[in-house]
């Protein structure tokens, strides 16, 4: 045992909504019985990934004895955990305070990714039917929510879209989704250096082979350009990456 630090659950305070489960890549955190709990301390690198995603302030870190993290053991853990679903397991046991929005579903076959989306490919084409079929293939799309580990991500070609973007577009699931994944956040508003991470969780994890940026012309959104360069540099990836600017004016 060790003085170090470590993630604590206020079990009065948490109402078993599973938000912090997927910010936790070491599997430390399980939903039991309707409330969050760290599952081994040997899991808890006390880095506090989870620290922002509990709506009801219910996880701190504290400093106190504990068995030292343990990389290999981590590994072992998510390696014999099923993969990407860790809410789910509340979820399935019945439990009525599991989050169902937070379930990783694919929605329809990812895409090949035949080309990336080009700059220029927003004002191209014919006018097309707003009645087609949603282009979406994934769920969650939230950065904060999708898991590294689901299998849609595996191998992508990743759309990273400002969450404005798809309201200023039309015909956004068309001319973009496609049946690609995507993923949305807002570079001004939001986490970016919790982006930074988790995106790069993500390319490493999954190797995606490209992310195409389509971000607003207005120049704060610029930063989720730089978050998905930050990450591809931080995972060590040979990721391609693509930027396409719309605009709502």
């Amino acid at each position: 045992m060790i003085k170090r630090q470590i993630v604590q659950i206020d079990e009065e305070k948490c109402d078993g909504c599973g938000l912090c489960v997927p910010s936790c890549e070491e599997g430390a955190i399980r939903i039991v019985d309707g409330k969050a709990r760290l599952v081994s301390d040997v899991y808890c690198d006390g880095l506090g990934a989870c620290l922002g995603h509990c709506p009801r302030g219910a996880i701190s870190i504290v400093e106190r004895e504990a068995l030292p993290f343990d990389e290999a053991a981590v590994a072992s853990h998510i390696g014999s955990t099923p993969s990407a679903l860790p809410v789910l397991e509340a979820v399935g046991a019945g439990t009525s305070s599991g989050c169902p929005g937070m379930q990783a579903r694919q929605l329809r076959p990812p895409k090949e990714p035949s080309r990336p989306v080009r700059s220029g490919d927003f004002n191209n084409g014919a006018k097309r039917s707003a009645s087609q079929r949603s282009g979406l293939a994934n769920w969650p799309v939230q950065l904060h929510l999708v898991p590294p580990s689901a299998p849609y991500l595996r191998g992508a070609h990743l759309l990273l879209a400002a969450d404005c973007a798809p309201l200023a577009v039309p015909d956004f699931h068309q001319r973009f989704l496609d049946g690609r994944p995507v993923l949305i956040g807002c570079p001004k508003l939001d986490d970016g250096q919790f982006y930074v991470q988790k995106l790069a969780q993500i390319v490493r994890t999954a190797a995606v082979r490209e992310i195409t940026v389509i971000r607003m012309e207005v120049p704060c959104c610029s930063g989720l350009t730089q978050i998905a360069r930050a990450a591809i540099r931080l995972a060590g990836s040979g990721c391609a990456l693509h930027e396409e600017i719309v605009s709502c004016w």
